[in-house]
């Protein structure tokens, strides 16, 4: 199996010793993404439907740099700094995913990164890597 580190600047940049993604294989583990604008670095205004919007649309680009996209998710995970913005965050998430929307998992956290309300990180599983059989010619 390989490991490979996904990076694309349409995206915000990992602010600590870690990377966008790592595809391992077919599957693409994200990290967490904040509602931070690439082109910024600031947190988008406008609550928790805007940092959300935000997060997924960073996601997806993360993912489409991998070669997959959010119909590939299978499993994402939603940090809240209140429990009370889930109906509004659920509302936005559910935009962005189809009939068979992924695993998930929401908690409430005391703090996130740049005073963020939400983060979400996601695992994906694309096509798997074309092996190249050069015994064949």
């Amino acid at each position: 199996m390989t490991k490979e580190r996904i990076r694309t600047m349409m995206a915000p940049e990992a602010i600590g010793p870690y990377s966008q993604a790592i595809k391992a294989g077919a599957t693409i583990f994200c990290s967490g993404q904040i509602g931070m604008d690439p082109a910024t670095g600031a947190l988008v205004q406008g609550g928790i439907e805007a940092e959300t919007r935000q997060i997924l649309n960073n996601l997806m680009v993360v993912l489409m740099t991998a070669g997959a996209g959010l119909d590939d998710v299978v499993k994402t995970t939603v940090y809240l700094t209140d429990l009370g913005d889930f109906a509004a965050m659920n509302d936005v998430y559910a935009t962005f995913f189809g009939e068979a929307p992924p695993a998930r998992a929401t908690v409430q956290v005391s703090a996130l990164p740049k005073g963020a309300i939400v983060e979400i990180d996601c695992i994906a599983v694309g096509e798997p890597p074309v092996d190249v059989d050069s015994s064949d010619g």
